[in-house]
């Protein structure tokens, strides 16, 4: 079952949390966070991606980036921007995007959660993204930025939840992206009591939605310093790491569509010959977005096509196999475009659903890319099915929208 519990979170002042808080650290290349960041010294973005404040040339992984990080920490500490709570709370947070609101649980997971698969996985993690941000949270003593998790709804949680956001939130605002952002402490120790029981009762698992990276990091880091202290106890806040934990039937996943550089030396027809062999092609009017799954787009020379998956191009019984995005690989970017590993050919890019089907358009049009396969989003169950199932999903399967925003709360080990 899953364990959580409460912490004293360190906390921008009311009067300063829209400005301290940031999109998260992966969404922003540095340059688009220098962009952003640029006139706030109070933004996040600071902590989470310090090179902003630093030559361009330097090299993301220097020694002075993650000293950056800690000078910048320690700024915001000292100068009262981020004050610490006296007690040990949990807080909820709630994000309204285009009239779809999730209200999550922000409190701190266990680090032996991840290592004993309570807290489960659907994507793999690259080893140097792992190590950048062990070595980010390690020399700043904190967990900056939270990993959202889900789990199956709990009735008696919603209860509890529905109670504390009917109260007044010491944060609410609504950022530039249009996505308001609300924040509730909750103190209350009966309710913090009730949560955490009722996670240890009623909650075998929870999902990693998005941050493996920082989840991985999170537990290596506790890890590292357990093996470090002769003293460890098992109470230690290195032990826990910081979460957002929402409902699953909350969470929104859009499309993840894909980017070609170009047709591997076959003509439209050509392609389209081929692909015929796999998957029913109709011409579509205007920009299509599938509708279903098993139908995709495919935008190439200023013309829309609907793909729809023919039987036996896929498994219903296997997690997997079942995936549009294993359809696509399997039976049109391998055997096809020649794209036999998608988290490392150059040739293919990906475009989250936040950004439109017209972005798809945008980068054929412009000639950067010669063709743009538009996808329908992987379920919620989906992603449950495979993690239970002890798989994980092909690279670049969902984008959760919207997404959290960081710097409302830091937690310190």
């Amino acid at each position: 079952m899953a364990i959580i519990r409460p912490f004293q979170g360190w906390r921008p002042q009311a009067a300063q949390a829209e400005q301290v808080a940031s999109r998260p650290y992966d969404v922003l290349n540095s340059e688009e966070a220098r962009v952003e960041a640029a006139g706030n010294d109070l933004s996040f973005l600071h902590v989470c991606k310090p090179e902003i404040d630093l030559p361009e040339e330097v090299d993301h992984y220097d020694d002075a980036v993650y000293a950056k990080a800690v000078e910048n920490w320690k700024r915001f500490q000292n100068n009262g921007t981020f004050v610490q709570d006296a007690t040990r709370n949990m807080y909820a947070y709630r994000q309204i995007m285009n009239g779809h609101a999730q209200v999550g649980l922000v409190a701190n997971s266990a680090i032996s959660d991840y290592f004993d698969d309570i807290i489960k996985k659907h994507e793999f993690t690259r080893p140097e993204k792992e190590n950048d941000r062990i070595r980010h949270m390690y020399d700043l003593q904190c967990h900056p930025e939270p990993v959202f998790l889900t789990y199956p709804d709990v009735a008696d949680i919603d209860a509890i939840m529905h109670k504390v956001v009917a109260g007044t939130p010491i944060y609410d605002f609504t950022a530039d992206d249009g996505i308001q952002h609300t924040f509730w402490v909750i103190s209350d120790a009966q309710d913090v009591a009730g949560l955490t029981q009722l996670f240890s009762s009623k909650v075998p698992f929870t999902y990693i939605a998005d941050g493996h990276h920082r989840s991985a990091s999170s537990a290596k880091v506790g890890q590292r310093m357990k093996d470090a202290n002769p003293n460890h106890n098992g109470e230690e806040e290195y032990n826990y790491f910081l979460s957002v934990i929402f409902p699953s039937s909350q969470l929104m996943i859009m499309d993840y569509n894909r980017v070609v550089k170009d047709s591997n030396g076959l003509s439209e027809d050509q392609l389209l010959d081929r692909i015929g062999e796999k998957f029913s092609i109709e011409k579509h009017e205007g920009i299509y977005k599938p509708e279903g799954l098993h139908h995709f787009g495919l935008y190439i020379n200023n013309h829309w096509y609907k793909l729809t998956a023919k039987q036996g191009t896929y498994n219903d019984n296997d997690p997997i196999d079942v995936l549009d995005v294993t359809i696509l690989s399997n039976h049109l970017l391998d055997p096809i475009l020649g794209i036999k590993d998608q988290r490392t050919d150059k040739r293919i890019d990906f475009v989250g659903g936040i950004r439109g089907l017209g972005e798809l358009e945008k980068r054929v049009n412009s000639g950067e890319m010669a063709l743009a396969i538009s996808l329908y989003p992987v379920s919620i169950q989906q992603l449950i099915n495979i993690a239970d199932s002890g798989n994980v999903m092909p690279p670049k399967s969902t984008w959760f929208e919207p997404k959290l925003r960081s710097g409302l709360v830091v937690h310190t080990f």
